[in-house]
Order: structure tokens, then sequence, then C-alpha cells
């Protein structure tokens, strides 16, 4: 029977459509280490259980629990759920983490209220002090950093895509403990058809992206929005939108980065004709570095750039485009 460290983390990591690791495996793996000894949940099909348990060696699982799809290709969230209890019960970890993705909120809160956990929401980071593991949030708009932590128990972490930069030192054999899992009968939502709809980009995906650059309502129409999407393009990076900008109708509400949006916490976020309202800075703040281009100097996103330039985005960005074309011949 396999041992688990006294101070394991256990981590279920997404698995894409693609049979994939999801790109939040190394990000949570990150995190995992950062408190504890990483171990790591995949529920996907057998036949990818070998290849997939390497792939989370490689982003520093020392140990891999591998669990069937158990239905989880019809049911939603349900299989997942049994597979973590089961998981869980087995590792005993100080803490689960989870990614803050859709599917990773609704298995992390269905997990908590099952088993009756501490469930921390949103953290761009974990640490751990004498008492335990805690949880580091950015909240209020960005206005404040908050700690969480549980009063008993393990805490179920979700953890924003992106927010956390440590990676984990490479396993190169992780030690793969398949999972029996028993289904636990629980009311689930079935999938009786679906559509599948491919979109195509040369672009990296907004959430999680290393560098994002977004456009507000001061591109002035859809047209003029190709601006942002010049430079997203000559930088390698993802393209997002104020909601004043999605209101307009100048991109779809897929590129919203905002509180009722994709939060984001990539390494260079700039910002292109956004006034920087509260609900946007909620969904940016975390970036390491952020650029700020406005013509007026009283706009509220200034308070939170690394770099502002206080001028007309049509001026100052084809500049900066032509000056990165140069930097690349």
């Amino acid at each position: 029977m396999t041992e688990f460290a006294a101070d394991s983390v256990l981590v279920f990591i997404d698995v894409s459509p693609a049979g994939e690791l999801a790109k939040s495996a190394a990000g949570l793996l990150g995190a995992a280490s950062q408190i504890g000894t990483p171990v790591a949940l995949i529920v996907a099909d057998e036949a990818r259980h070998s290849e997939l348990a390497t792939a989370a060696g490689a982003l520093g699982a020392g140990a891999v629990l591998t669990a069937d799809l158990g239905g989880a290709d019809t049911a939603l969230t349900v299989p997942i759920v049994d597979a973590l209890v089961a998981a869980s019960a087995l590792v005993k970890p100080d803490a689960i983490l989870v990614s803050n993705s859709i599917e990773g909120r609704d298995v992390a809160g269905r997990f908590a209220a099952r088993t009756s956990s501490a469930l921390c929401v949103d953290a761009v980071d974990v640490a751990r002090d004498d008492e335990g593991v805690l949880a580091r949030h950015s909240v209020y708009g960005g206005a404040y950093n908050s700690t969480s932590a549980a009063t008993f128990g393990a805490p179920v972490i979700t953890v924003r895509q992106g927010a956390v930069d440590t990676r984990a030192e490479a396993v190169a054999s992780p030690v793969v403990v398949p999972l029996a899992v028993e289904a636990s009968g629980a009311a689930a939502a079935k999938i009786e058809s679906f559509d599948e709809a491919v979109a195509e980009s040369s672009r990296p995906e907004l959430r999680g992206a290393a560098k994002v650059v977004s456009g507000g309502r001061g591109l002035g129409s859809a047209e003029k929005f190709a601006l942002v999407e010049e430079l997203a393009d000559a930088l390698g990076a993802a393209v997002g939108a104020s909601r004043a900008a999605v209101d307009a109708g100048y991109v779809p509400y897929s590129y919203q980065v905002g509180q009722t949006g994709v939060s984001v916490s990539p390494q260079l976020y700039i910002a292109l004709g956004i006034s920087g309202a509260i609900q946007h800075k909620a969904g940016m703040q975390t970036a390491k570095t952020i650029v700020a281009v406005n013509k007026d100097g009283d706009a509220p996103i200034f308070e939170v750039a690394d770099f502002g330039v206080v001028g007309d985005v049509f001026t100052v960005v084809p500049q900066l485009i032509a000056a990165l074309e140069a930097k690349k011949k």
C-alpha cells in the first residue's frame, strides 16, 4: 500500500476535451509545492492514464492517483466528486487544490458540501503557518488582500489560473496509484447530446495567458478595436476587453476581463483606452506588470498601473507596434 507524505496536498487536475492536462495544472502543482508535497488526481479514460501521469510528474507531482471516468462522460461533476472523495480519504491531505475554472468551482463546491470542508474560492496564492494552510485572496475589486484559513480539517481551495508563478521540480517517474472509486449515486445532470464548436486562433487563450492586451470604450468602434489585436499579435498576447467595450459591441462577451468576466493574472497586462472602473480592475489587478495608455491622466487605471502613458492610443500604439516589429528584424 502506498504511503503518502504527512504534508501531502491533493491537487485535482482538469483534463481538456482533447485528453490533455489543462494549462492550469502547472500553477496548481506549483502552488501545492509551496505548502507541502503535491499529489495529483487525474480522472480520465483509462487509455490516457499512463501518458497523463507522466505529464503530471513533469510538472512536479511525485504521486499520481488515476481514476476512470466513472460516467463523467455522460454525467456532470458528480463522478469527479466521487473520485475526489475517494482520493481525499486515501491521501488524508493537508489541503485540496482545484482550478478556479467553471468545472473546478463546481467540483470544489460539491466536494466541500459533501465532506463538510471549508471552501476558499479564487485564491491568488497559498501559504502555510504554524496552524495550517492559508489561502490568499484579492478582494473588493482588488482594493484589499485577505487571508482565509479553515477552523478545522483540510481546506478546499480554488486557485486563480496564472496567479501563482512557482513551478514545482519535475519528477521523472512519479508513483502511479490506480484509485478505486465507489459511485455515490448522487443526482447528476445528464449529457444527452452536444454540438462541438471548434474555434481556431493563433492567439493564447485569455484565461491563463502570460500576456494580455485589452481595449476599452476609448477605442471608439469595433473597427478601431483592431489596433488592440495588432499589438496583441506583435507581442504574442491574448486579447481582452473592458465591459464597456463589450457592451458597445466591439467584441464578444468572451473577451471581457473583470468581475463579471474573466479574471486574469498575466505577467504583462496592457490596458488601451480603458478608464479602469473597479469592476475591470477586480479582474486584472493581480497582473505582475500593468501598462496603461489613456488620454485622461486622471483615469483610475493609472492607480494600479506600473507604467502609464498619457496620450492618444491611436498615436502611441502604432509607434509601439513599429518598435516591436523593428526589434524582431
